[in-house]
């Protein structure tokens, strides 16, 4: 009787023990009946011994790394099987384990409780299960760990209707300081048990996630092909054998499951699949694991056929960051639906299946209205969302169908919260699994049991459960689907299924959403980045010849920017974004204005010429060239303060283009060079230089202007001499025709023999006409300007 009150909930033990435990205690009173003639002081000195040997109890740790099966049925064998390991000081003695049955839990929350207090030996362990089935150690030493295997018909266990069992597995022994048997360790879990089919099976969706965190950058080489740029070789572990991804794949394609596919993975694998390159800080290596991305690919192709496929927006977008802080920034929300847009089409020409977009899940189905307005902007009208979110509130006895109706067409499809997170946490050790597995089973027929009306259930999982934990979802699930009280369907039926009348069809409200959610969104800036980095694209995409090279890389960049993926880990989203523009910038740059120093204006007209360079791959149009005088007044450009030529220049080539100026007074003038696109924007650095009028001074207007006096009084001298000659002449004539003799004298004096003939010619000696004169004047050089790709450099 003192043993049962100092250890709560303990049973008798086997027979056979009672002789040993009665002797242990005849062996004892004589030293019982010293201590009691102790002085009060020597009974307080003893204290610290009895508190010491008070805590070696529980000491034992037990470990139930198997339970199998894991839904007995009637004339199985239930084989338990575990690790016990002694954590005291104090080597235990005639150690056995045995198996306490308790009585059927009726509600989910009493199978909550028995699990939160699974190891607790102060609790009632239940009845063991016949003596004959126990392991038996003959000491355990402290330190030393021992397994062990017990296996009893199920007839033995004398189970009654179907219902959820609590099973204990106990550890009973003996210690120096104690030596009587009493339970050192426990360990609870439970044994769902239902014989018979169900009359109303429940419909139970189970989503298959394969999501993964971002790897691919916006970069691609620049060669025909586009050599995709990784940023580590990370997805390659995850779908090699053994990986994460590829346990999930290998465990999922033997389960009736939904898929949920996040399209940037399959686009990051198919990429794999021919050349990719991996940047490592300035250094890029080639991958090398192009067989094991086609040989993902195709069993994923063979595990989806005929199956449900989910398809989520493009890099699956974190939901509520976006509408807590991302609908203030302009253009947030269209990319959205440019990831959602695209989703469809990935998975079609990946997987040649034909996937639902109509889903949004926003992270561990936490909604609220602003959740549920931006999830649907882009086209879904379902919402995933879980039942810790949308709690209900009406005071059903029973959990309620999973679709609920949340009023603008649109269906909020609630996931149960207990068996949606039974699989989280470290479950790599067998005994954590075994006991995920245990309870998440323990909940659904404990579900199933809560009324005779049937109804359709969602188990939405995390987002990227770990290998271990993918373990235990498809043994959980798998036996099932196996049972006899659930049935598969797809999701699409689940969100199409007649809703309970008496479910919470309220979405909470913003201050209901859990803080610690939100501590882990993106902030505000980073969709501020993402609309900057959209600008300076919209900017670029136009003046190229071949846009889709970059708008296509650079799209699915920014969609990977706002990731559920980046959610906790700040420091590597803001160095993605950062990476993202500058890469983008750098490819901007590569078409400029080559840089020009002063110039020296040597007359009233000359030609400026100005450089465009381009050094992408392809070519670009759509480009405008403004060249702009600071001061028109004294310097002007085709005749007014600015003038454009349209710009085209192929790829890896520059072209020069001349505009022609006019210089109005001496000085200088500032001119600036900048290329626009076609309807405005800026494009690029501008080029400023100088340009020096110095040919209009005084001194030479003045030589100018005398010049040309000196001409035109030597034309008017010419004319009047030539104009008195014309007289003389037909004086003479008409002399010649009166006089014969003095004809014949004229005519000897004009042959150049007579005595004027010298005079004559010294008259012609004196004519101030210059060698010069005959030369008629020059035109001016053309200084039209050159058309526009007049000499184009490699």
């Amino acid at each position: 009787m003192a043993e049962a009150a100092d250890f709560p909930g303990m049973t008798p033990s086997p027979a056979r023990r009672w002789l040993r435990r009665t002797g242990a205690l005849l062996a004892g009173a004589p030293l019982l009946a010293g201590l009691l003639q102790l002085p009060v002081s020597s009974a307080h000195a003893a204290e610290p011994t009895v508190a010491k040997e008070a805590s070696d109890t529980g000491a034992v740790t037990v470990a139930v790394d198997s339970l199998s099966p894991s839904v007995p049925t009637e004339g199985d064998t239930l084989t338990v099987s575990g690790t016990v390991t002694n954590k005291g000081k104090q080597t235990v003695t005639d150690a056995h384990v045995d198996l306490r049955l308790g009585s059927a839990l009726t509600t989910r929350s009493a199978i909550d409780s028995t699990a939160t207090r699974s190891d607790d030996i102060s609790s009632s362990t239940g009845s063991v299960v016949g003596d004959k089935y126990v392991a038996e150690f003959t000491k355990l030493t402290p330190g030393v760990s021992e397994q062990f295997s017990i296996s009893v018909p199920v007839d033995e266990l004398d189970l009654g209707d179907g219902g959820v069992y609590p099973l204990g597995v106990a550890l009973s022994g003996e210690t120096s300081a104690k030596p009587w048997e009493r339970v050192l360790g426990v360990q609870r879990t439970f044994l769902p048990w239902q014989p018979d089919e169900a009359a109303a099976r429940t419909r139970t969706t189970v989503l298959w996630p394969l999501i993964s965190d971002v790897h691919m950058t916006a970069e691609t080489a620049s060669n025909e092909q586009q050599t995709p740029v990784f940023l580590n070789d990370d997805l390659a572990a995850e779908i090699s054998p053994g990986g994460r991804l590829d346990q999930l794949l290998s465990l999922g394609k033997s389960l009736d499951v939904t898929w949920v596919i996040d399209p940037a993975l399959l686009a990051s694998v198919d990429a794999m699949t021919e050349r990719y390159d991996i940047v490592d800080g300035d250094t890029t290596t080639a991958g090398e694991h192009q067989a094991v991305a086609g040989q993902w690919l195709a069993e994923l192709q063979r595990a989806v056929q005929g199956k449900q496929v989910v398809a989520l927006p493009y890099a699956d977008p974190d939901l509520a960051s976006l509408a807590h802080s991302g609908t203030s920034v302009t253009g947030s929300l269209n990319q959205l639906k440019a990831a959602t847009d695209v989703a469809a089409s990935t998975v079609e020409t990946v997987l040649h299946v034909t996937p639902s977009t109509d889903f949004a899940w926003p992270v561990e189905g936490a909604v609220d209205p602003s959740i549920v307005k931006v999830a649907t902007s882009a086209g879904a009208d379902k919402v995933i969302a879980r039942s810790d979110s949308l709690t209900e509130k009406g005071g059903l006895s029973y959990t309620p169908s999973a679709a609920r109706p949340i009023g603008g067409g649109t269906t909020a499809v609630v996931a149960d919260s207990r068996l949606s997170e039974a699989f989280q946490g470290d479950l790599t050790k067998a005994s954590a699994s075994t006991r995920a597995v245990q309870e998440f089973l323990a909940q659904s027929l404990s579900l199933n049991l809560q009324t005779a009306k049937q109804r359709s259930i969602v188990v939405a999982p995390q987002r990227m459960p770990t290998a271990g934990q993918a373990q235990a979802m498809a043994e959980a699930v798998s036996a099932l689907q196996g049972g006899t009280w659930s049935q598969t369907q797809q999701l699409t039926a689940t969100a199409a299924a007649k809703p309970d009348p008496g479910a919470t069809t309220k979405v909470p409200s913003r201050s209901a959403y859990p803080s610690s959610l939100a501590k882990r969104e993106l902030p505000r800036s980073a969709f501020v980045d993402i609309a900057t980095t959209q600008d300076r694209l919209d900017n670029f995409k136009v003046v190229l010849t071949d846009a889709s090279r970059v708008v296509t890389p650079f799209g699915r960049a920014i969609n990977r920017e706002m990731s559920t993926s980046w959610r906790g880990r700040t420091t590597a989203a803001s160095s993605f974004r950062q990476g993202v523009q500058t890469y983008l910038t750098t490819l901007t740059e590569q078409v400029k204005l080559i840089q020009k120093s002063e110039l020296k204006l040597s007359g009233r007209s000359a030609t400026i010429p100005v450089t465009v360079q381009n050094n992408l791959v392809q070519g670009v149009d759509h480009l405008v060239l403004r060249l702009t005088s600071t001061n028109p007044t004294r310097l002007e450009i085709d005749g007014e303060a600015y003038a454009e030529q349209g710009i085209e220049v192929s790829g890896g080539h520059s072209t020069t283009v001349k505009f022609t100026t006019s210089a109005k007074a001496n000085g200088q003038a500032a001119v600036i060079a900048q290329l626009y696109t076609e309807d405005g924007r800026a494009y690029g650095a501008p080029v400023t230089f100088d340009v020096k009028v110095t040919e209009f001074t005084a001194t030479v207007m003045l030589v100018i202007g005398g010049g040309f006096l000196l001409l035109v009084l030597a034309g008017f001298r010419m004319y009047t001499q030539r104009k008195r000659a014309a007289a003389r002449e037909a004086e003479d004539n008409a002399t010649a025709d009166t006089d014969p003799a003095s004809e014949t004298a004229e005519s000897t004096q004009d042959s150049g023999n007579g005595p004027d003939a010298e005079s004559d010619a010294r008259s012609g000696a004196d004519d101030p006409v210059q060698p010069s004169d005959g030369t008629p004047d020059t035109a001016a050089e053309s200084t039209g300007p050159s058309g526009t790709g007049e000499r184009v450099d490699r």
